[in-house]
């Protein structure tokens, strides 16, 4: 009996033979061909690949809903996908690499972090005690108080309270999700020399997803510009950006001396635009549209024009 096997590879296929068996030892991050979705929900990310260069430090700016916490929890590992996602040449999801951390916004919601406890005690109960010289600097530059009870400081200072623990151990890879919303200027000012300072000296890799640009000029090696799960180059683009780049938006195209701002503002409004039209595009039942319907009637609308006799 003869076997009989379809010439046409399938993207699984496609995407190991695209994927090289010997991971570059020069990237820190590859991702190929990565489509993700939550259930019942349209993708988050679409076909996206990215390579990162050990010691870039990569801003991600997209506009709400772009994928980027999406991206980041999946480069740590803490969502599945079959897609190919390669972080210090392992797997993320097979096996599990010592030296990439993530930062996200959702810790200090945890009730754990809101008790009676001392943050000297919650920083020993972490491993503080392990890497004490890293944990004196960061509790020197992020001004925190070892004597604070966790449960009655404010979400500015328990969120230093968490770059500290975070940060204490040294990090090949680190992925920041806005964590420096709640920092005031003068902290998040000291917090991002130190991340410049352990990229320049150790070649540590940062990716850091904010919407917050003041004081940021000096800080990326390059940008990455998500709209609506998917890069809009292929490989982040480094900063500052050539005023003839491909890349750019079209407003910023052959100017000088923008800055991130911007560079954001310009993108979102492009993305803003794009996807409006895609909107516009969709007829039938799938069709969609944010913003107001004035066009639509509500049931409550309805009910209170009927029964309103305050007039």
């Amino acid at each position: 009996m003869h076997r009989f096997e379809s010439s046409t590879p399938t993207p699984s296929q496609r995407a190991a033979a695209d994927f090289p068996l010997f991971p570059d030892p020069h990237l820190a991050i590859r991702v190929h061909d990565l489509t993700f979705s939550f259930p019942h929900a349209p993708p988050a990310l679409t076909h996206l690949s990215l390579k990162v260069t050990k010691g870039q430090r990569i801003l991600l700016i997209g506009a709400n809903g772009a994928g980027k916490s999406t991206l980041l929890q999946l480069l740590a590992g803490k969502r599945l996908t079959k897609a190919h996602i390669v972080v210090l040449g392992k797997d993320v999801f097979h096996q599990s690499s010592i030296g990439v951390t993530f930062l996200g916004t959702e810790w200090a919601s945890n009730p754990v972090v809101r008790s009676d406890i001392l943050v000297s005690a919650f920083l020993d109960s972490v491993g503080g005690w392990r890497h004490k010289a890293r944990r004196d600097r960061l509790l020197d530059l992020l001004d925190v108080d070892l004597d604070w009870h966790m449960h009655a400081i404010s979400d500015g200072e328990r969120r230093r309270v968490q770059l500290c623990m975070g940060l204490m151990a040294p990090w090949d890879v680190l992925l920041l999700d806005e964590v420096t919303v709640d920092l005031d200027v003068l902290v998040r000012h000291h917090l991002l020399g130190f991340l410049k300072e352990e990229s320049e000296l150790r070649g540590a890799t940062v990716l850091y997803a904010t919407h917050i640009f003041d004081g940021l000029t000096t800080f990326p090696t390059h940008i990455a510009h998500l709209h609506l799960g998917s890069l809009t180059t292929t490989e982040p683009i480094p900063w500052p950006i050539a005023p003839s780049h491909p890349g750019l938006p079209a407003s910023l195209r052959g100017t000088v001396g923008y800055g991130l701002w911007d560079l954001a503002l310009a993108w979102l409004e492009e993305d803003r635009e794009r996807r409006r039209g895609d909107e516009a595009a969709v007829v039938g039942r799938e069709a969609h549209k944010r913003g107001a319907r004035k066009e639509e009637t509500t049931d409550s609308e309805v009910f209170y024009k009927k029964y309103d006799y305050s007039h």
